[in-house]
């Protein structure tokens, strides 16, 4: 019976990774498709409401932003304006452990290092690290 168990354990084990992965990814997914398509719904699903998105900048020090104004920019239409074929869309989940994970996304010239918790059982961005590409 122990053997059963802890089998049905190593079988189950691997697909809810898989699945978490999935959720975190398509939370990214949220945000960047929200920018890039002037979706304020997409980018408010994949925000929490209290996130703080940072940038240092050489001259002005460090730079905040919250999800309210991130929402209202995509809503304008900002991330609109890169042509489709420039739309870079890529993301490594460099660690997801229970309820937290760090994802590393690469956009048309930026990059950003997220930070997820899951909140009533949703994945949400809660906070971003970023910098421009030219660095």
């Amino acid at each position: 019976m122990k053997r059963l168990l802890l089998l049905l354990l190593l079988l189950v084990a691997p697909q809810a990774h898989a699945d978490e992965n999935d959720a975190i990814a398509l939370t990214v997914f949220d945000y960047i498709n929200g920018w890039y398509n002037g979706d304020g719904e997409q980018m408010e699903r994949a925000l929490h409401p209290e996130l703080a998105k940072r940038i240092i900048d050489e001259r002005a020090g460090l730079q905040h932003m919250g999800a309210l104004r991130l929402v209202q920019m995509a809503r304008a239409g900002v991330g609109t304006s890169v042509p489709e074929e420039e739309r870079v869309r890529e993301i490594v989940i460099l660690d997801a452990s229970h309820d937290m994970a760090s994802v590393k996304a690469r956009m048309h010239g930026w990059i950003d290092y997220l930070h997820l918790a899951k909140v009533d059982d949703e994945w949400k961005i809660v906070n971003v690290l970023w910098q421009l590409n030219d660095r």
